[in-house]
């Protein structure tokens, strides 16, 4: 069984930041047919959905639709956010029985204006306290250091204050404080990351000496249906098959797929891509 599966169900989002690179493939929503299709395909492959590669989860008008129909094949559904949606659109991911939200508060970049800052936060903010109050794991995803050990200042600053101020450090819940950030009360929690270089093939050729989880606890599925190795191959560069037209356990049993699957076990890449990720780099 696979830890999670990342389901792309659009590559279409209503942001544009700059640390996310976006993807040159079409414009595209699947369809609630190809969603059950996927998932009669998953059934015994994992028991958790990721609804993200690209593309904002929340633009998909049958998000709720997906999250009902996994729940009902047994599935639990993750949705990873920006959250500039969740004040519309929140409520009716807590009513479909979604397990888990994370939220990228960073998507909110420095240089945009306070005053709407304060506003994104208290959107999101809302729904995360009614979703974690309704049995919602609800993390706030929050880049807080630059990769190189540094930390980022800015509107991180401000968003930590802002969380302070609205659920204090204190009462009967106080925050659990780790090195990647704090439990802030039940499933509610604060998660600090790093900035990353996405795997791109005009990237820098850092080696082959890599180690990897993809293909080993998770695996994506594209928009349109596209198999890849994990859920930072934007444009399907290392394409393993088709789960509309191969069983899923052909496609990674597939002699690409095992290549890469033994290569990472000897900390070696098989594949040009894996060798420009800097994600990887951090393993």
């Amino acid at each position: 069984m696979y830890s999670r599966v990342y389901v792309e169900i659009t590559t279409i989002c209503n942001r544009s930041c700059s640390f996310c690179p976006g993807t040159t493939r079409p414009l595209r929503r699947m369809t609630l047919s190809e969603f059950d299709t996927i998932t009669d395909r998953l059934q015994g492959v994992t028991e958790y959905l990721y609804y993200h590669v690209m593309g904002e989860p929340l633009t998909h008008p049958n998000l709720p639709d997906f999250i009902r129909l996994a729940k009902e094949k047994g599935f639990k559904s993750a949705v990873t956010t920006n959250g500039t949606l969740l004040p519309s659109r929140g409520r009716e991911l807590i009513e479909a029985g979604v397990y888990k939200v994370n939220i990228s508060v960073h998507s909110f970049e420095d240089g945009e204006n306070g005053e709407a800052h304060g506003a994104y936060l208290d959107g999101l903010l809302d729904f995360a306290d009614e979703a974690s109050r309704n049995g919602v794991l609800t993390v706030l995803r929050l880049w807080n250091l630059d990769g190189q050990g540094q930390a980022l200042g800015g509107n991180n600053h401000r968003t930590q204050a802002f969380l302070r101020a609205r659920f204090p450090d204190g009462g009967n819940t106080p925050w659990k404080l780790s090195a990647r950030g704090a439990r802030m009360r039940d499933k509610l929690h604060l998660e600090y990351g790093d900035r990353f270089e996405w795997p791109d093939m005009e990237a820098h050729n850092r080696g082959d000496s890599v180690f990897c989880y993809g293909l080993k606890d998770h695996f994506a599925i594209l928009c349109d249906g596209t198999v890849v190795p994990c859920c930072l191959d934007r444009e399907g560069t290392i394409a393993l098959g088709h789960i509309f037209d191969t069983p899923v356990e052909e496609i990674l049993s597939s002699p690409r797929a095992k290549a890469m699957r033994e290569g990472f076990q000897r900390r070696c890449a098989t594949e040009e891509l894996c060798r420009r990720c800097g994600y990887a780099r951090r393993f």
